[in-house]
């Protein structure tokens, strides 16, 4: 009986069914796709802000302040058209109409060129005075008269020249003491660098200086103003005899002691000099702005201008 049971009894089969996901389900890829999109999207904003203009940007930035006074009134970066309605221009940063492709990338073409030009005209420059200043040192090094004042001639290329300063010494002034009476040394000094600045294209300042010493006879109003501004002209007499041009001089100025050459020593003989600075064409228009007259270099007489004796125009 016992085994008719054990015969009768079902067997049981059990199975595990798995799920597809955990609690979560499939939420993850929903999210993933979120953030692939948000970072698509993040780069698409960061390359369009690298792509737009400076004016596209304060255009953007106007209208979203008041879009509607940028729509009605235009102004700066509004991209104004021929509509009714000023804006929607291709290039925000134009306010009498629009333009057409290409306007900004030849106005950038053609300023880049332009700097190129004053890059190389800058350098050219920058060869022509330091060719300046090896031929004056090299001029007072074989001059036997000048060699010995060598020390108190000092050649500096500055961002606005070649400089040329001569200073006093305590036993060898360039003066006679509270005069602007040249000494015979200093005389053949400032000839020998006006010969060498014959040739030279560019424009020449020439100051002035003294210590700060006050002048002696103060009671007449003479004071060490006049005093250097006597001595730079005196200076000015002198290149002017070795030929110098007097439309290559565009400044004599008597600086007094407001520009010292050794703060540290207001006393010093040496912060009495004359400084001749050749200026570049930089310095000069900065100087003269826009009254400055070029220099007539005269060239050589062509066929016509020769037979009827005349100079060919500068």
């Amino acid at each position: 009986m016992a085994t008719d049971a054990k015969k009768l009894q079902p067997i049981i089969i059990k199975r595990v069914k798995k799920g597809g996901h955990a609690a979560h389900g499939g939420a993850w890829k929903i999210a993933y796709a979120d953030f692939v999109t948000a970072m698509m999207a993040f780069f698409l904003l960061m390359w369009l802000l690298g792509s737009t203009t400076e004016g596209d940007k304060k255009g953007l930035s106007d209208y979203f302040s008041s879009p509607l006074k940028v729509a009605m009134q235009g102004g700066s970066g509004a991209g104004a058209s021929n509509s009714v309605i000023q804006g929607g221009g291709k290039d925000l940063t134009q306010v009498s109409g629009q333009s057409k492709r290409g306007d900004g990338a030849d106005s950038t073409a053609k300023k880049l060129s332009g700097d190129k030009k004053n890059a190389e005209v800058m350098k050219r420059e920058a060869q022509k005075l330091a060719a300046l200043s090896a031929k004056i040192a090299a001029t007072i090094s074989s001059n036997p008269k000048l060699s010995e004042f060598s020390s108190q001639i000092r050649l500096e290329i500055t961002p606005d020249g070649l400089q040329i300063q001569i200073v006093d010494e305590q036993k060898r002034p360039m003066f006679d003491s509270g005069s602007a009476t040249l000494k015979p040394y200093m005389r053949d000094i400032l000839r020998e660098i006006g010969l060498a600045l014959m040739d030279v294209e560019n424009r020449i300042s020439l100051d002035g200086h003294t210590d700060q010493l006050p002048y002696s006879n103060t009671a007449s109003g003479y004071s060490n103003w006049e005093l250097s501004a006597d001595r730079a002209n005196a200076s000015r007499r002198e290149l002017a005899g070795a030929g110098l041009p007097d439309d290559k001089l565009v400044r004599v100025v008597g600086m007094a002691s407001s520009l010292l050459l050794e703060p540290d020593s207001p006393l010093s003989p040496g912060n009495r000099r004359i400084s001749i600075l050749v200026m570049t064409k930089e310095a000069e228009e900065r100087l003269l702005g826009g009254n400055r007259i070029p220099l007539e270099v005269e060239t050589e007489p062509s066929s016509t201008s020769a037979t009827n004796g005349a100079k060919s125009p500068p």
